[in-house]
């Protein structure tokens, strides 16, 4: 974890930085990834871009084991994606604001397959609308977000959540298909 080597124990840093370094600029190396500044990027996350299909991530941003990041994903500053979460761009991308957090086995995908019963599933086509998630939001463990979703500033997705339409600023959302319980205050 970053912290114990940046917040607990100064004398560490040093060598956690020239760490992460190293295998950042390892990362920006082989595939089309940006990195900003004080990140701290898991050796166990998967980070996968293609060309049209960039990985950004802004300062001070957390990346933990078992991650899955696949482009076009936008990260803001201060996002800390937790363990096992997947962040799938499809076509049109993931954006996610400054200082969101995404607590362990989220799953955004911004992309859907047809379902027609004249072609078998997978030959059916692949639509992308893209997810926007804004800034300073928590999405609780589990939580499910479907391609074409907008999630405004300051929002909370309680655990396990299906969120299949937007959600509004300020709003904590909870359950499947994710509903309105209170606004933040």
């Amino acid at each position: 974890m970053p912290w114990l080597y940046w917040r607990l124990k100064p004398k560490h840093r040093a060598w956690a930085e020239a760490w992460q370094a190293e295998y950042q600029a390892y990362l920006q190396s082989m595939e089309t990834v940006s990195i900003g500044k004080n990140c701290f990027i898991s050796p166990l996350a998967h980070i996968f871009a293609e060309r049209g299909r960039n990985v950004v991530i802004g300062d001070q941003c957390f990346v933990a084991a078992d991650v899955l990041l696949h482009g076009p994903v936008t990260l803001g500053n201060e996002v800390a994606i937790n363990h096992h979460c997947i962040l799938e761009g499809g076509r049109a991308g993931i954006q996610i604001g400054d200082q969101t957090r995404l607590a362990a086995y989220t799953h955004l995908y911004a992309f859907e397959h047809g379902i027609a019963l004249d072609q078998p599933m997978y030959q059916q086509a692949v639509t992308s609308k893209g997810i926007s998630i804004g800034k300073d939001v928590w999405l609780g463990a589990h939580v499910g977000v479907k391609d074409g979703v907008t999630i405004g500033d300051r929002a909370v997705v309680g655990m396990n959540s299906m969120v299949t339409k937007d959600v509004a600023t300020c709003t904590v959302v909870v359950g499947n298909p994710a509903r309105v319980m209170k606004m933040r205050t």
